[in-house]
This record gives C-alpha cells, structure tokens and sequence, in this order.
C-alpha cells in the first residue's frame, strides 16, 4: 500500500536563528510599511486608556467607544472624579466594563496623585498604575514616547512566534524575552505591530494561509 509522504517541518539551526530573525523583520517591513497601532488615539492618556479598554476586545470596538470618552474624560484629574455609572455606560461594549471601570478610575486618582496628572514614561512607574501590566507599558512607551524597552506580546504575537519558531514559550513574558535579543532595540514596538498586521491579515489562528505568505520559503510550519 502506498503511504502518502509527510511533509517535513524546516528546522532552524541555533546558529542561524539570529539571521533568520532579521530576514523575517525585513520581509514583514517590505509588506507592512504601514504597521502601526490601530487604536485611535492622540495623546498618552488616550492611549493608555484604550490599551486597557482593549482587553478582551477588538481594537475596532475600542476605536467606536473611544471618541465619547475621551471627550467626557478628557483629563486624569476628569477621569478620577468620573461616576462609575457613567463611565460604564459608555464603555460598556467592550466587555469585562465593571473591572475596566474599575481600572480607569483608580488609574486617573493615581495619576493625579502621583504624577501631577501625567503618563509617566518609565516601565516601572507605569505598572504601578491600576490596570497596567507590562503589555500595556510596553503598549504606551513604544507608541507614545518612542521608547523601546520590551516587545507587546498579545495572542498574535505569541501565536506568530511559535510558528515562526522564535520561541517555544507560550507564556507572553517568556516570549519577550526570547524575542528581544533577536531584533534590534529600535525595532521592538514596530515588530509587535508587524507579527499583528501580519497574524490578522494571513498567519490566522484556525486557517493561516500559507500559499500567500511572504515567510512560507523559510517559516518552519508553512504548508506549502
């Protein structure tokens, strides 16, 4: 009986791992020029903001709720005095409102407690602040202040990684740290952005479509 031949995953030495990594950046950056954060915002406390409201939600419905929020909260010293009620009703949609209600409020009294009512821009003091983990921070330095001190690993680029073979982690924080020493510093925040553009747009999570691919030549889980 004939056996139909099993297609053999690529394997990725050590010793090229680093120079695959740089050739997977190069390509994503020829085909995303555009790959930037798709929430709509326009100063740190607005991004900070909708970073938190995107937990569990998709950027698109952040970006519908985001307009009436900030403009009824548009400071954290607004955002601190918010009515729970009110604040919950307008974000309600995305999910999880009570918590991020919750998040929000303590976040603007720690601003103006802490910080004169300003985003600060060091990772320390930011996951200090009531709903901020080190995504987020990450989410904020890189986007609003240009500083590049890790990558935002979310389930695209985790999920990304993986296949690529930059990491065999799963948990987000083990993958930052197999990820940074593979990419230059001042790449950090544009590759999150990329893996996402790309994780969206072709490496989906139930069918990656690898015909199309840019990386299906030297990805190790391409089909094709």
């Amino acid at each position: 009986m004939k056996r139909t031949p099993v297609k053999r995953k690529r394997r990725i030495a050590k010793t090229a791992i680093g120079s695959y990594a740089l050739e997977v950046l190069s390509r994503l950056k020829r085909e995303y020029p555009d790959a930037r954060t798709q929430l709509d915002c326009e100063t740190p406390l607005q991004l900070l903001m909708a970073t938190i409201l995107s937990a569990q939600c998709t950027d698109k419905r952040v970006n519908m709720v985001t307009p009436l929020l900030f403009q009824t909260f548009s400071t954290a010293v607004s955002l601190a005095d918010a009515s729970p009620e009110k604040l919950e009703e307008i974000i309600k949609s995305t999910g999880f409102f009570r918590n991020k209600t919750k998040s929000l409020i303590g976040l603007g009294k720690a601003l103006v407690k802490n910080h004169n009512g300003e985003v600060p821009d060091s990772m320390d003091a930011l996951v200090k602040l009531p709903g901020v983990g080190r995504k987020t921070a990450n989410v904020v330095l890189g986007n609003a202040f240009r500083k590049n001190e890790g990558v935002v690993v979310d389930t695209h680029v985790g999920r990304l990684s993986l296949r690529l073979g930059l990491t065999k982690e799963k948990d987000p924080v083990k993958v930052e740290q197999d990820l940074m020493p593979l990419f230059p510093r001042e790449d950090w925040a544009l590759l999150a952005h990329l893996l996402i553009f790309h994780g969206r747009r072709v490496c989906n999570a139930r069918a990656p479509k690898c015909e199309i691919c840019v990386l299906s030549d030297i990805c190790p889980s391409s089909s094709v």
